[in-house]
């Protein structure tokens, strides 16, 4: 029987970033087809249907969680959200059968923590199930079968269901890590917010455990964010349509890149933890990797795009963050003509040491460290000359 002559129900479908990398989800979003996206403080939110919540989670690169809004209702008074949370149908999204979990975030005068919030919603879900059927599901905090949202902000409160398991930067094919790696999100974000989709080489000469090299090969490939996980939350709700997901698990998305893409470390260690990782992603054939110093790497092609995250404290081998990014700014100049850099970092110091002018400028969070995320052309010419100024598109969140 075919359900194409139904309409197809739409509903609002909220999904949780990075600050900074909402203009890039936004445009991940549109680009699979979602409508009214919307971006918001480290979220964006869009309309869909079933398909496009699949989608979301298997495909969008820069998505940490995808929550499906169930209701929404004004707190006054401390007694109101349990009220509240207590009128919502439970039965149409979860069955006594199935464990569940709260986690809440909050700013209320109201309650004293999020973890108050969290057992109000808790009690109010379990008496709507003894009330009904004289049982009371249960709550299982590590691993469970549905997994409810809370978001309180003053007076206005918001409950979803998130539809993605563990957060989404668990790709799945990280086997080690380094000291200080990105996150798989941050990684994806940097490279897609510098413009790159895989029409040029690519090289990140201190690439730790690999995140960077690995991220831009599936983006250059096309292969999916999610393919490597071993599930998503819906996949346990009670209307998990697997016939749908099916179909989106096994499109075609995958397209041939010629692209090269070579990461170097100082680290052996970093270097062979990069490979195990780049192994299990299957992307051994296309990543290249050698334990090298940056500042003694010959240039692995003519021109190309750098995107990297320098090491800072614990990595840090060289005398000093000063001194290390000075000497970065220098083989840069002297080698890297026709290259555009990209450098992460939350080092002020180390950016005013780097003796280049930056051309892009984006305020990121690598964890809750602030970070600049700046861009510098690098031209042949005299000294003076080194660094043309390019416009490149202002995003929101530049500095």
């Amino acid at each position: 029987m075919h359900h194409e002559s139904y309409p197809v129900k739409k509903f609002k479908i909220v999904v949780k970033t990075f600050a900074g990398l909402e203009p890039v989800l936004a445009n991940e979003l549109k680009a699979l087809g979602a409508e009214s996206v919307t971006p918001e403080r480290r979220a964006v939110s869009f309309y869909g249907d079933k398909g496009m919540l699949y989608k979301a989670n298997f495909l969008l690169r820069t998505a940490l969680k995808v929550l499906m809004p169930i209701a929404q209702f004004k707190v006054k008074r401390n007694e109101d959200l349990y009220n509240q949370a207590k009128k919502i149908p439970w039965s149409e999204f979860m069955t006594l059968g199935k464990s569940f979990s709260i986690d809440s975030t909050m700013q209320s005068d109201l309650f004293a923590n999020s973890m108050y919030v969290s057992l109000k919603v808790k009690d109010a879900i379990a008496d709507y199930f003894r009330e009904s059927t004289g049982k009371r599901p249960s709550v299982h905090a590590e691993d469970p079968d549905i997994r409810i949202h809370v978001y309180l902000m003053g007076d206005y409160c918001e409950i979803s269901l998130d539809s993605s398991g563990e957060s989404l930067h668990k790709r799945g094919y990280r086997v080690g890590q380094g000291e200080a790696p990105v996150n798989e999100v941050l990684a994806a974000g940097m490279i897609l917010l510098a413009g790159w989709q895989g029409e040029s080489d690519f090289l990140d000469p201190m690439c730790g455990s690999g995140t960077l090299l690995i991220e831009a090969a599936m983006i250059a490939k096309g292969i999916p964010a999610g393919i490597y996980r071993k599930s998503f939350g819906f996949e346990r709700w009670i209307d998990f349509d697997e016939q749908l997901f099916s179909g989106i698990y096994n499109g075609e998305y995958e397209r041939v890149s010629t692209v090269k893409i070579v990461g170097s470390d100082i680290s052996s260690q970093s270097c062979a933890i990069a490979r195990s990782n780049i192994k299990n992603a299957g992307l051994s054939k296309f990543i290249e990797v050698e334990a090298k110093d940056f500042l003694e790497l010959a240039p692995p092609f003519e021109r190309g795009i750098i995107v990297t995250n320098p090491p800072y404290g614990e990595r840090l081998i060289t005398k000093s963050i000063a001194n290390l990014y000075k000497l970065v700014g220098d083989v840069l100049k002297q080698k890297y003509a026709g290259y555009t850099a990209w450098i992460i970092s939350s080092s002020e110091e180390g950016f005013k040491n780097i003796g280049l002018k930056p051309s892009r400028k984006i305020q990121l969070y690598n964890g809750a460290l602030p970070c600049s995320f700046r861009s510098f052309e690098l031209f042949a010419g005299t000294h003076k000359q080194t660094v043309i100024l390019k416009k490149g598109v202002n995003l929101p969140g530049e500095e």
